[in-house]
């Protein structure tokens, strides 16, 4: 008996996260895994704990940032698409943002969702959500930045800013992490 590819391939995910910085030290990144890129399908939730981030560095905040993500993200296979809060690219010219170093890392398409404007990011499209009249500003590595607005105005959620996000949010700002769902790194 054969099988084939697609029987035994992992079932792409799809990834939202954050990161929020703790007040004694540190920053708690979350994770919120989909089916599918609308994230109408949430498969799970995890949050990771990273005990010493740099500081802050202007025009180096993926320093401070991908660690946590790469503590959150280690575990989940499959990856198939990672949506951060920020920038892929900060100007049209490719001078990388956060987007554009987990894509590098991790190899995936990467949608950045930011909820400001950023100067130099003409190159972002505006995404209109719910009742919102504020855009979010989408970019993107690794698919056309027209697929990945349209991913971002699909996503699931009445409001401004896609349900995933704001519940990848939630977690990283949750106090009380729940049994099961941390993963701690040092």
């Amino acid at each position: 008996m054969t099988t084939s590819r697609a029987a035994t391939a992992p079932a792409r995910v799809f990834a939202a996260t954050d990161v929020h910085y703790l007040p004694g030290g540190g920053a708690r990144a979350a994770v919120v895994v989909a089916g599918d890129a609308a994230f109408s399908a949430v498969l799970a939730e995890r949050t990771a704990v990273v005990f010493a981030v740099p500081p802050y560095q202007p025009g180096a905040f993926f320093l401070r940032e991908l660690p946590p993500l790469r503590a959150v993200l280690a575990g989940v296979r499959g990856l198939g698409l990672v949506v951060v809060g920020g920038y892929v690219d900060l100007d049209p010219g490719g001078r990388p943002g956060l987007g554009a170093h987990v894509h590098a890392e991790f190899g995936v398409p990467v949608i950045g969702v930011a909820k400001t404007a950023f100067r130099t990011a003409t190159h972002a499209v505006p995404v209109v959500r719910g009742r919102s009249a504020r855009p979010l500003f989408v970019t993107a590595a690794d698919l056309p930045p027209t697929d990945a607005a349209r991913l971002v105005q699909h996503m699931a959620g009445r409001f401004r800013l896609p349900d995933a996000l704001r519940r990848a949010d939630a977690l990283a700002r949750s106090s009380a992490d729940r049994p099961g769902q941390p993963v701690a790194t040092r």
